[in-house]
């Protein structure tokens, strides 16, 4: 019982063997069991659980008890020395490990894997990443002192009391992360046709550095893989890549913002001919299932890493929507939530390489790579179309973001064939391409 109260729940059937025959009960034995059942579920659980029992009635006057008991509420259980216990499959092993303990804690929402402390002071601190976040974001400078330094990154959730950083602060603003955390990098690789091979590859590569590098690199790499369709444009014009950016955009801020950052393991990325995955650590929290993802449901893994993503360290356009964004883009994606494997899988298909030589440009496709730019993206278009040299330093004050999140939205809309820059830095200007 207690083993499934900290799991998802489950039923135990009484009278029934482990080859699944039925014996089942008298009724002098059902009467006896339930009362046993009432009493270790109220003395001999810790917290008590509340639990139900149904007589079901089979041959020869016998009676099968179903015992069904809900996922806790007050996790994690004890038995009555202490013990916790965790169902797994169709058997039930001890917490014995710390990350066991904490994964159990963070399904509760009693602790999350971004707060956890590390071994890294502020020494280990990006001074200039952090300082244009506080210029960009908080409007204030980075603190001469290295006290208020500390207090300031305990204010932002970002140090432990004793001063070291947690792991957000880590993964954001670290200048080397991966000396810190090395299992928390994105592993890319390019495979020739449709499944892996143990030494044929067309392209790999690792991406360390902070959350927002490693975003950027990882980014760059699933660009430079996808084809791209000229789709009846002009010979000398820029092709559009197979799959609008914007779809990759959602899957991987999902990927590191919502992963399991309590498995000690990459996320990855695999390119094949037909398809593309995104293999974060972690299956969905809690009951939290593919169905509901799809209908916009959505549980907070890692708060301070949401909360500073929300504030344009990475593209971020609200809690639940992103799989939905890049499903409007691109149907074309399945996801799977590999309990045992303990992994979540976004699959994202690609149309074959004859089929893109025959693509047509049209009105509908025109549309949908204008809608796949975002909010921010159609904002910049406007207000370039009314002031064709606006700079991106105005362009983030007008839109209250960073410029980091200015640049990035303008190299999308490029790719996008939608906005060009005519001329130099300084003497050049704007053309939105209508």
């Amino acid at each position: 019982m207690a083993a499934f109260a900290n799991s998802e729940g489950g039923i135990i059937l009484i009278g029934v063997t482990d080859n699944g025959s039925i014996v089942g009960l008298s009724q002098r034995e059902v009467n006896r069991i339930n009362q046993i059942i009432s009493n270790a579920a109220s003395h001999l659980v810790r917290s008590p659980l509340t639990v139900q029992t149904e007589n079901v009635a089979v041959e020869k006057d016998q009676v099968v008890i179903v015992l069904t008991i809900p996922s806790g509420l007050d996790k994690p259980y004890f038995d009555k020395n202490g013990v916790i216990w965790l169902k797994v499959g169709a058997d039930k092993r001890r917490v014995n490990s710390k990350e066991e303990l904490r994964r159990l804690f963070q399904m509760t929402d009693q602790f999350h894997a971004d707060e956890l402390p590390t071994k890294a002071g502020i020494e280990a601190l990006d001074k200039l990443r952090f300082r244009d976040f506080l210029r960009d974001v908080h409007k204030r400078d980075f603190p001469d002192d290295q006290t208020e330094v500390i207090q300031l990154l305990r204010s932002m959730n970002l140090a432990t009391d004793d001063g070291m950083l947690n792991l957000a602060g880590v993964l954001m603003f670290a200048e080397r992360p991966e000396w810190i955390k090395p299992q928390f990098v994105v592993k890319a690789i390019r495979y020739p046709g449709n499944e892996i091979h143990i030494t044929d590859y067309v392209d790999t590569e690792d991406f360390t550095g902070p959350l927002q590098k490693v975003f950027d690199d990882a980014m760059a790499f699933i660009m430079r893989n996808l084809h791209k369709v000229q789709a009846g444009r002009g010979v000398n014009a820029p092709g559009l890549p197979e799959i609008p950016e914007s779809v990759f955009e959602e899957l991987l801020v999902n990927a590191l913002v919502h992963r399991d950052y309590l498995v000690n393991a990459p996320i990855r990325l695999f390119i094949y001919d037909n398809r593309i995955e995104v293999v974060s650590p972690g299956h969905l929290p809690d009951n939290l299932t593919v169905e509901k993802i799809l209908a916009g449901n959505s549980n907070i893994r890692n708060p301070i890493l949401v909360s500073y993503v929300a504030k344009g360290l990475l593209p971020y356009h609200g809690l639940g929507s992103g799989i939905k964004r890049a499903l409007d883009a691109w149907p074309r994606i399945d996801f799977t939530d590999d309990r045992d494997g303990c992994l979540f899988t976004a699959t994202v298909h690609r149309t074959p390489v004859e089929e893109l030589s025959l693509a047509k440009a049209s009105p509908t496709t025109s549309e949908k790579r204008r809608k796949s730019v975002g909010k921010t993206s159609e904002k910049i278009l406007e207000v370039c179309r009314e002031n064709s040299s606006v700079t991106i330093f105005e362009l983030a004050e007008i839109l209250g973001v960073t410029e980091r999140s200015v640049e990035r939205n303008i190299s999308k809309l490029q790719a996008a064939g939608l906005l060009r820059r005519v001329g130099g830095r300084k003497e050049g200007y704007w053309e939105v391409i209508e």
